[in-house]
């Protein structure tokens, strides 16, 4: 048994989306009481840190509904069933900002919110960017403006609360960190 693990007793699907699936489920609690869990699953995503040749981050500033405001990230997608997280990592990339790289780094994988939802990103560091002449389109619903920052830039849209969505957080401070460490 797995230290505090709650049992499932059911599942009822609530909904089922293009993007989530809504779940409840009823468990049985270490101490032997039921509880339910009201849960979100989620494909997976990826998202990519790129630095343009001159060192800016290529970002993207794009509505955001659930937060009813617009929001500056780096390149991120959903996985597609059966897609590997690297081949949408290029894809993202490329659809998002225009851009092609020679190599994507797996940097690290993380759950956004454990306590609810099962997504997990998958967070990649692309080598080399370069532009490509005929990218990929957005998607038909996706309406996205791209931004190139330095790093001591982009620590500003944190502040200003522009940049407000951990995995961007995240790759800002790793490229922070990157730099004290050269």
């Amino acid at each position: 048994m797995k230290k505090f693990e709650e049992k499932t007793i059911s599942t009822e699907k609530i909904y089922k989306g293009k993007i989530i699936d809504l779940q409840v489920d009823e468990v049985t609690l270490p101490n032997g009481k039921t509880s339910k869990r009201e849960l979100i699953k989620h494909p997976g995503a990826v998202a990519v840190i790129a630095l343009t040749p001159e060192g800016k981050l290529v970002l993207v500033e794009q509505y955001r509904k659930a937060l009813e405001k617009s929001i500056v990230e780096i390149p991120a997608g959903k996985l597609e069933p059966g897609e590997e997280p690297i081949v949408t990592a290029a894809r993202e990339l490329e659809e998002e900002t225009g851009y092609g790289c020679e190599k994507l780094e797996h940097l690290i994988s993380f759950y956004t919110s454990p306590g609810f939802a099962d997504e997990l990103v998958h967070l990649y560091v692309a080598k080399n960017i370069k532009r490509i002449e005929e990218a990929r389109e957005l998607d038909e619903d996706e309406f996205v403006e791209q931004i190139e920052v330095t790093v001591e830039e982009a620590s500003m849209l944190i502040e200003e609360k522009r940049i407000h969505d951990a995995k961007t957080a995240y790759a800002v401070q790793y490229l922070k960190l990157q730099q004290f460490n050269q």
